[in-house]
């Protein structure tokens, strides 16, 4: 396991309730860095704030929310060096065919998977910067690399968005010394995919290259090496993260 050492860093996650915005907030804890978990959950069980750890429940949809949420930590922490974007929803059922999709789903899907995105780089840029630099990281999908027989268009055109913006966000921060990348997760099992059977986890562990789907663990550990000064010549990259799976495309 490669440790890392994020003491005197303070990251912002977002969807850190649960599965993998709260997998990397722990991993970032443990490697003794500040953080501030952000989730319209509530506070997991196993989160204990204090000096080095917030958590604020509340809408990544609202500006206001995340301009008080970031401000507040960066009174606390005395910097911001971190950005992790990992909230997103999956509408099951709702999110279809942009021939079929409610208008109102499209709206709400992206609202959630990319303007609040734009909500939470808008309120840590200004503080990276006085804090001298830092990196981001903006969670997509390999899902917006390809198509797919029972499509989730509101889901793919927000996640290909994000890859859009972190690439633009990449440009205009390297002369601040921010740099800005993007996780894409293949097969995953997490809380979002709760409604798996066992056996349907056992076929897509078959069906993935590497022969087993995705974790929690997984994603945090190429979050924190993205943020880490071990990818400090890293920046605009989409890092696939997904066992091989877009191999067999």
């Amino acid at each position: 396991m490669i440790s890392y050492n994020f003491s005197g860093r303070a990251t912002v996650v977002t969807g850190a309730g649960g599965g993998m915005g709260l997998e990397i907030a722990k991993q970032l804890i443990a490697a003794g860095g500040s953080v501030l978990m952000i989730d319209l959950k509530s506070k997991p069980e196993e989160i204990e704030e204090g000096d080095e750890v917030i958590f604020a429940q509340g809408d990544l949809t609202d500006p206001a929310f995340v301009n008080a949420a970031i401000q507040n930590a960066y009174n606390k922490f005395g910097r911001i060096d971190h950005l992790a974007n990992v909230a997103g929803v999956l509408l099951f059922g709702t999110d279809v065919s942009l021939l079929d999709m409610d208008p109102d789903i499209w709206d709400k899907v992206l609202d959630i998977n990319l303007k609040s995105m734009v909500h939470t780089v808008r309120a840590a840029v200004p503080l990276m910067r006085k804090s001298g630099g830092g990196s981001m990281v903006h969670f997509s999908t390999v899902q917006c690399l390809r198509g797919d027989s029972k499509p989730q268009d509101a889901y793919v055109a927000s996640k290909a968005g994000v890859v859009a913006m972190s690439k633009s966000l990449a440009m205009q921060l390297a002369t601040d010394g921010i740099r800005s990348n993007v996780v894409l997760p293949g097969v995953s099992h997490t809380p979002l995919q709760d409604r798996w059977s066992e056996d349907d986890v056992k076929a897509m562990n078959a069906y993935v290259p590497i022969g087993r789907v995705g974790s929690a663990d997984d994603m945090a550990s190429a979050t924190l090496y993205l943020l880490s000064d071990a990818a400090s010549y890293v920046t605009g990259v989409d890092l696939i993260v997904d066992g091989g799976l877009m191999l067999k495309y």
